[in-house]
């Protein structure tokens, strides 16, 4: 295993902003940069020998600066949408920063994404290093008390380790001093074809979730819990991503619900349908959004492409959207007793 931090250029501030390259055995690469604690290139190896780049991002730093779908992006400090861009807790009143209409989305304005993180590499026995036997790279963040509306000073890390066994581990961790709200995720969108190889909409997907939440205004859960047999949301067996979507129905941005036990499991499955590359997602969290973006529209992303809508499948791991407004699901809400504590793993191979 080895890690290299490689210059990636300076923000509109003229902050140095580095670009971490994690290689495993079997030739798997993955490149990480503090400039939003971003996933910037997933590069999985094929038997033939070559590698496919399966996420999409940017070359350059001022893009993830101005990252407006959220490549490869760490979102906090509660990710998906709050409605009203406002919640109680523990008596008080918290309004927060609205950047979608009235509600909040993925934080709010000055997102976490867009903000460069402190990086360090950390070697095997836990020595922090600067050369090639690391084998875990870990971004830092301190969010300040009222940072977006949010109470509480907050300080987050986030760690990327890359196995032997083709395992993008992330691991977030997140200490309050004040009870707060956290829901952190990451914002990678995949396709297991090759970033810059068209739609997804053929990738087989298989999400092991028996309901689902519906949304109403503002794409905010309504509350109810949906069983998905008989809605285009049932994906309990694989199906093509883009089998029932239609002239009306044109886009999953949905969350389904899993289960809550703290459990590291596996709870989805994509399948590039052109390169066989296959993708299992596990995670501790009690539910996964699975958006299909249609909405992309990047002109200027790696290596001269163009994403267009469906280019690329987002499974984000978290805590059910606008929960702090519904009783009934699991509730996002730590203390200094209680830090948010996390892991997702997305683990490839190809068949």
């Amino acid at each position: 295993m080895s890690v290299y931090a490689l210059d990636f250029g300076t923000t509109k501030t003229g902050q140095p902003t580095h670009l971490y390259r994690m290689k495993n055995a079997r030739g798997m690469e993955v490149d990480v940069t503090d400039l939003g604690a971003s996933i910037v290139a997933v590069r999985i190896p094929r038997k033939d020998g070559s590698l496919v780049d399966v996420t999409l991002g940017y070359d350059e730093t001022f893009q993830y600066e101005h990252n407006k779908p959220a490549l490869g992006a760490v979102v906090g400090r509660c990710a998906n949408r709050i409605a009203g861009a406002s919640f109680e807790l523990g008596g008080h009143t918290f309004e927060l920063t609205a950047n979608e209409g009235p509600n909040t989305l993925h934080g709010g304005r000055d997102m976490w994404f867009e903000r460069l993180w402190d990086g360090a590499m950390i070697g095997r026995k836990g020595d922090r290093r600067k050369g090639a036997h690391a084998d875990t790279v870990i971004f830092g963040l301190l969010s300040p008390d009222k940072d977006q509306g949010f109470p509480g000073d907050l300080d987050v890390r986030v760690t990327y380790k890359l196995t032997d066994e083709n395992e993008l581990k992330i691991t977030y961790d997140a200490q309050p001093d004040l009870p707060t709200i956290v829901n952190l995720t990451n914002h990678a969108y995949w396709n297991l074809n090759g970033h810059n190889s068209g739609d997804v909409l053929g990738h087989t997907l298989q999400v092991r979730a028996e309901q689902y939440t519906p949304t109403g205004n503002g794409k905010i859960p309504d509350g109810r819990r949906v069983n998905v047999g008989g809605t285009p949301f049932d994906f309990r067996l694989p199906k093509m991503i883009g089998r029932d979507l239609n002239e009306r129905f044109n886009n999953y941005d949905h969350n389904f619900l899993l289960g809550d036990d703290g459990r590291l499991q596996r709870v989805a499955t994509l399948v590039g349908n052109e390169t066989g590359i296959v993708m299992d997602v596990y995670t501790d969290l009690p539910a996964i959004q699975v958006y299909t973006g249609k909405e992309l529209d990047v002109k200027d992303a790696k290596a001269g492409a163009t994403y267009a809508p469906y280019a690329g499948v987002a499974l984000e791991t978290q805590y059910t959207p606008d929960a702090i407004h519904h009783r009934a699901f699991k509730q996002p809400v730590f203390t200094p007793e209680r830090p948010f504590q996390s892991r997702t793993t997305y683990a490839f191979r190809a068949e």
